[in-house]
Order: structure tokens, then sequence, then C-alpha cells
């Protein structure tokens, strides 16, 4: 397995991944909207989008993408993961550890100082691979959120 940084070449094989993304959070698919809007983040550098391609086949695996941020406080660079999702057919195969790692050593490279994520309170799996992954529970702070 290879882990690459998606370009806009990558649409094709990153899109059906996020539309099945968003659907396990119980959204509709839009794939035209779900392109357009992942082609922005691509096109405006919004976002570093990762993904995990298997070795013999080129077949996308998985995918992540960051956000990138940064903190008044810290008064230093943070990414914040808005997204991962691995098809059901490569699950158990450490794709998802892969990607953050992958993303780790980027952020790293980067100067960025702190990677957080926020996931469903029932999605024990992801609570679990983040926690064994380093991430641990904010307690200094709490997270609202505003829809408008």
């Amino acid at each position: 397995m290879r882990i690459v940084q998606a370009d806009i070449d990558h649409l094709d094989e990153v899109t059906p991944l996020f539309i099945k993304y968003r659907e396990y959070y119980g959204q509709p698919p839009l794939p035209e909207a779900s392109r357009r809007f992942l082609e922005a983040r691509l096109v405006h550098e919004q976002a570093i989008i990762l993904v995990a391609e298997d070795d013999d086949s080129g077949k996308a695996l998985g995918f992540c993408q960051f956000i990138p941020s940064f903190s008044a406080l810290t008064l230093a660079a943070s990414w914040v993961l808005k997204g991962i999702y691995v098809t059901e057919d490569a699950r158990r195969q450490l794709v998802a550890d892969k990607l953050i790692n992958h993303a780790k050593t980027m952020a790293r490279e980067a100067g960025v100082k702190r990677m957080t994520v926020m996931t469903g309170e029932e999605n024990m799996a992801a609570q679990s691979l983040y926690r064994s992954l380093g991430f641990s529970n904010d307690h200094d702070f709490m997270y609202f959120a505003l829809k408008l």
C-alpha cells in the first residue's frame, strides 16, 4: 500500500470514497456537489487529501482530508481532520492508521504543532483508532457548533 497526496487528477478515485463517507454520517450522496466540493478544496489548496492505494492494482483503499488552521493561543499551525474513510474490503488492514501516520509525518515536517479530530459519540471504532494513534480527549476546551 502506498499513500499519496491527492491532486486534481485524483478526483475520480477520491469522490466515490468521499460520497461513502458522507453517507456513513447520514448525508445524501450528491455526487456532482461532492466532486465540486473536493475540486474546490484542491484547486484553492484549502485541504490536504491523502489517498491510500493498493500497490498492485492502484485501487483507492481509503482517504483522509485535513484542513489547515491556526491557533491564536499557541501561535502555531494546526491541522483538523475533516474526513476519513476506508473501503469495506480494505478494513482491518491498517489503512486508516497508515493514512493518519503519514499525515502526522507531513504535519511535523511542515511545522504543524497540533492535529485535532472530531467524531460521533457512538463511533467507538474511530475513537479507539484515534486513541491508539496518540490523540486524546481535550479537557481544556468544549467545542460548540452553530448551524447557519
